[in-house]
């Protein structure tokens, strides 16, 4: 399931020059279809939040799979691209009731190895983004890009059954049934709600701009238009098994230090990916880039889904990942209005990578003085706080 529901957030980027030719219009133009897939991820979230206070996980993530088929079936039949935007939102949307309800389950299913399987379901989640572009490119050799998401409305039907079949065989938690106020549990818990959407509102909107317009960027680097969609392959794959090793240091390691390595270490690589040239010197750093910001999911998941107590996970949970959802879903929109206007790819993300420098040295001087949130410490990996 996870890996549907992040393919359907993740696909447009490769199919980005596909549906311009189709539709006859600018790749930049369309970033706004690939912004509405973030954005419709984030105002899930803080409905599903409340939606969890009334009903189970496993409804919420089987609503997640209906809600998928539906998106994927219509957004195959769009004629426009206004009704493509449509589709594409409510793919998102989908997207964003499933890791909302889905994380703090897998968080409550195994409380002795919080990042360790939130590293495994994020590596499930990554092999849709890492597959996207080959699945795109097989699929456009034997049809257009409509078939896409018929393929995917299937499959998402087919899943969710799987998921519900698979459900009422296992022994569920009641680890949240205590979380019944939402705004409560975000206002008790603000501090480390405040961190999460700093460092993912951030990273995330410089992140969601660049890999939405890899393909694009990489063709004005010089690479043929093959090669530049395969680098978006590589950026993805490098995530996967960033998942796994960072999922396991997370239980390891102070979580906060760990963080801000990935936030420099993600600033470093932009800037380096803007004075690079050639193809295998980019692929280097693409390679380098795809490990370190996919390192940030299982560390900030982990971070928060670690230390929140029960009876406020999945509230303080949703209010963090909706805001950081919707900071960061404008990405792609900003990236492709500049593009429009003229403004090269390099310089856009020399000044994103300045910024995001600008936003460690800010987490560093909190940290120094004690007023970030340290998270859940090394020595108690084997249990949550409650």
């Amino acid at each position: 399931m996870v890996f549907l529901v992040n393919f359907g957030r993740v696909v447009f980027a490769p199919l980005l020059e596909t549906l311009a030719a189709d539709f006859a219009v600018s790749v930049g133009s369309l970033g706004v279809v690939a912004s509405a897939a973030w954005v419709g991820s984030a105002l899930s979230r803080v409905p599903t939040g409340w939606l969890l206070t009334r009903t189970t996980r496993v409804r919420a993530v089987a609503g997640a799979g209906s809600v998928l088929f539906t998106a994927a079936l219509l957004t195959s039949f769009a004629p426009n691209v206004p009704l493509l935007t449509v589709g594409a939102f409510l793919m998102g949307l989908a997207s964003g009731v499933y890791f909302i309800a889905a994380n703090p389950l897998v968080s409550e299913l195994f409380p002795a190895n919080v990042g360790r399987m939130l590293g495994v379901h994020g590596m499930a989640s990554q092999l849709a983004a890492a597959g996207a572009g080959a699945v795109v490119l097989g699929v456009l050799a034997v049809g257009d890009w409509r078939l896409t998401f018929l393929l995917t409305a299937l499959a998402a039907a087919l899943a969710t059954v799987g998921f519900l079949a698979a459900a009422r065989r296992a022994d569920l938690p009641a680890a949240g049934t205590e979380d019944r106020d939402l705004l409560g549990a975000t206002l008790a818990q603000w501090r480390i709600v405040a961190t999460g959407i700093v460092v993912v509102g951030t990273v995330g909107f410089v992140w969601n701009g660049l890999f939405n317009y890899y393909p694009t960027y990489m063709e004005a680097k010089g690479l043929r238009p093959g090669t530049a969609k395969l680098m978006l392959t590589v950026l993805f794959g490098a995530g996967v098994p960033a998942f796994v090793v960072t999922g396991r240091l997370a239980d390891r390691l102070p979580n906060v230090p760990l963080l801000l390595g990935v936030v420099v270490g993600f600033a470093g690589g932009l800037l380096l990916l803007t004075a690079t040239t050639g193809l295998w010197p980019l692929v280097a750093v693409t390679l380098l880039l795809g490990y370190v910001i996919h390192s940030l999911f299982p560390a900030v998941d982990t971070y928060l889904l670690a230390s929140l107590p029960d009876h406020h996970r999945a509230s303080a949970y949703t209010a963090y990942s909706a805001t950081a959802m919707l900071t960061q879903a404008g990405g792609s929109a900003v990236v492709g209005r500049l593009s429009d206007a003229g403004v090269g790819f390099d310089a856009v993300f020399s000044v994103a990578a300045g910024a995001l420098g600008v936003v460690f040295l800010g987490l560093v001087a909190l940290h120094a003085t004690d007023r970030l949130p340290a998270g859940r410490v090394p020595t108690e990996a084997g249990s949550h706080r409650s």
